[in-house]
């Protein structure tokens, strides 16, 4: 006889250590860390057990402290100095190198049961998104089960070209890693007001986008972004970008609450 007691409590403690993925990815000087840092902040506020992981190798200061770290397995230094590289050949080997300890590092997260696996990325996307290797590593240390939040800089709210580009860098991240995808724009704090309203139009009214195309300098850029922006809206992508500070804590709550969303279907863990 099956001791259905017993069966409940198998299936609620399979549950409770279910382990949710996020990787932070997205445009050199993004604030990427930082963000990383804040999110840290707000999950472990709601009372949720959640650790960072570091997959940047070269990086020589963050602002949080990684329960889990690339640095403890490939010095990024020494691979400088025996293969002869540049910061960027350098961080390729590395990345590519990191394939190699993913099961390890896989168990070292396992030992704290967490909640959520907030997961920073290399400084340069190009190096990380667009190669195998970095695929691999996302799929393989979160078996599958992760989320992916894509962040850009204020700076590309300042000409609707600008933004654009984002929106097109924004859906290649997510067409690549096939996953669930929250766009952010970052370090909102430092935008004027006028230039904050006319973003929160931009993301919140995609129409206003192709209308501010008019103020712009009609040239072949002009009118390229324009046609790439409407293929977007034609495709469905890439779909919303929050708008937050990691330094006044603005867009944090609705970034947690599309976390939970994607994650437990808005159910608190």
């Amino acid at each position: 006889m099956v001791d259905y007691k017993e069966v409940k409590f198998f299936t609620f403690s399979f549950f409770m250590f279910i382990m949710n993925f996020v990787y932070i990815l997205g445009t050199a000087g993004s604030g990427k860390s930082t963000l990383a840092s804040s999110l840290l902040d707000t999950l472990r506020a709601a009372e949720l057990n959640v650790i960072s992981v570091n997959l940047d190798p070269g990086v020589r200061w963050l602002p949080y402290y990684p329960e889990v770290d690339i640095r403890e397995y490939i010095d990024y230094d020494k691979i400088v100095e025996e293969y002869q590289l540049g910061p960027n050949g350098a961080l390729i080997v590395c990345v590519d190198t990191a394939v190699n300890y993913i099961e390890k590092m896989r168990e070292e997260i396992e030992k704290f049961e967490p909640d959520y696996v907030i997961v920073d990325t290399p400084g340069q996307l190009e190096l990380f998104a667009y190669r195998d290797s970095g695929r691999f590593i996302t799929s393989a240390l979160s078996k599958n089960n992760f989320s992916i939040i894509f962040l850009a800089d204020a700076i590309f709210l300042n000409r609707p070209s600008d933004f654009v580009s984002i929106m097109l860098l924004a859906y290649s991240v997510q067409a690549r890693f096939k996953a669930p995808q929250i766009n952010c724009i970052s370090k909102i704090d430092l935008l004027s007001e006028d230039v904050m309203e006319k973003a929160l139009q931009w993301v919140t009214e995609p129409l206003s986008l192709k209308e501010s195309f008019f103020s712009e300098i009609a040239d072949i850029k002009g009118e390229f972004s324009e046609r790439i922006f409407d293929i977007l809206l034609e495709i469905g992508g890439p779909g919303e970008f929050l708008l937050v500070s990691s330094y006044t804590g603005q867009g944090m709550t609705d970034l947690f609450a599309q976390l939970q969303r994607i994650h437990t279907g808005g159910i608190d863990i």
